[in-house]
């Protein structure tokens, strides 16, 4: 269903950790093998803890023989404005983990800028992505990514849009800036109108701090910036069941 959203979004449970990130895994080498081979797939990764084990398995065998890398493009749905060999840097985590272990050409890879002004960063990030879609406005029946990949924190934000900051209410700009008072940092972040521009969303949560914010982002709770989020095409959840609601562990996955 296209134009999904939070709440409208599949929830798909896995029965540990271990298996939900093979499930991923599995999912996302799926959509880029089905991918056209002249047509770029373009993936958004996201930071924080989880999407490391699942860099990490792509990187390793089988999979790291069976990914299309030379036609898949890499871009950061966020990162906080340091240095890429900062140990806080979502890149530079991503350069450890799969890209420099991946046989990804380096024109493939996307990092947001690290240098100058945060802001000036924001910029130079919207022309490069612009630029690569060939257009200054997003289309709605154009998604620029084929897959976006996020996470939520437990207080309900997604990439670095955190609650009550002003990026939540730029509806302009395909990068913005976010201080959050709450985390380290200046970020760079991926708007919402930027995040609706993909074929899939895909949500990744695990462990048990999440199961209590899970439910409000799927009921649309307004003090959560992830309820905001929505799609060009689907959305899904991939979850654990340590994460999972308990009414929802009965759609658990097998695989």
């Amino acid at each position: 269903m296209p134009g999904q959203t939070t709440a409208t979004g599949t929830l798909h449970v896995f029965p540990t950790k271990d298996a939900l990130i093979t499930g991923l895994a599995d999912w996302l080498l799926a959509r880029s093998l089905a991918k056209p081979a002249h047509t770029p797939f373009r993936v958004a990764l996201s930071g924080g803890s989880s999407p490391q084990h699942l860099y990490a398995l792509m990187a390793s065998a089988p999979y790291v023989d069976r990914f299309p890398w030379a036609n898949m493009q890499f871009f950061i749905g966020d990162d906080r404005f340091v240095p890429h060999d900062h140990a806080d840097s979502n890149f530079g985590m991503m350069q450890r983990l799969l890209f420099s272990k991946a046989p990804i050409p380096a024109s493939n890879i996307f990092p947001m800028p690290d240098h100058g002004t945060a802001e000036d960063a924001a910029k130079a990030y919207e022309r490069t992505l612009q630029e690569l879609y060939g257009a200054p406005n997003l289309l709605p029946d154009r998604p620029f990514f084929d897959v976006q990949l996020l996470g939520i924190g437990t207080d309900g934000h997604t990439a670095s849009l955190f609650p009550n900051q002003p990026v939540l209410n730029n509806r302009k700009a395909w990068v913005a800036t976010c201080t959050p008072p709450t985390a380290p940092h200046t970020r760079l972040t991926l708007t919402y109108p930027a995040l609706h521009a993909s074929q899939h969303i895909v949500f990744l949560v695990e462990g048990a701090a999440k199961r209590d914010i899970l439910p409000r982002i799927r009921a649309q709770d307004p003090a959560c910036p992830a309820s905001a989020i929505t799609a060009q095409g689907d959305l899904a959840w991939f979850t654990d069941r340590a994460a999972a609601p308990s009414d929802q562990q009965e759609q658990e996955q097998t695989n």
